[in-house]
């Protein structure tokens, strides 16, 4: 069984940054393309950006582009995004996954980190 466990959510005034790290347990996924997704309140789940394991992002939303960074250590099996220049409209709950580079959906995700972000 595979585990990704979230962290680093919390509350911020706009302007302010939180990194968010995923933590992945129950083996290594080295291979596995990592994705950060988020759901605001009363919204439908968002892609926000992914990572390849030789550390290969998909572009950035322009939502975020700019103000969001993935990067990915293998060596500690961890993703995390630095969130600067927050925004309101950044409040969601942010989901980590993984998928397999040969799928085509991700299918391990993890529980959710919760980012508040006031004006």
């Amino acid at each position: 069984q595979v585990y990704l466990v979230e962290s680093g959510g919390g509350s911020v005034q706009a302007g302010g940054s939180l990194r968010l790290s995923c933590a992945a347990s129950g083996r290594a996924l080295t291979r596995d393309v990592m994705g950060w997704f988020r759901q605001a309140p009363g919204k439908e789940r968002e892609f926000v950006v992914a990572i390849s394991r030789n550390g290969i992002n998909t572009p950035y939303p322009d939502s975020v582009k700019g103000r969001f960074t993935i990067s990915r250590d293998n060596s500690k099996n961890t993703v995390d995004l630095q969130m600067n220049s927050l925004k309101p409209e950044d409040t969601a709950v942010y989901y980590c996954a993984a998928r397999e580079p040969w799928k085509d959906s991700y299918d391990i995700w993890g529980q959710g980190t919760q980012v508040t972000v006031s004006s």
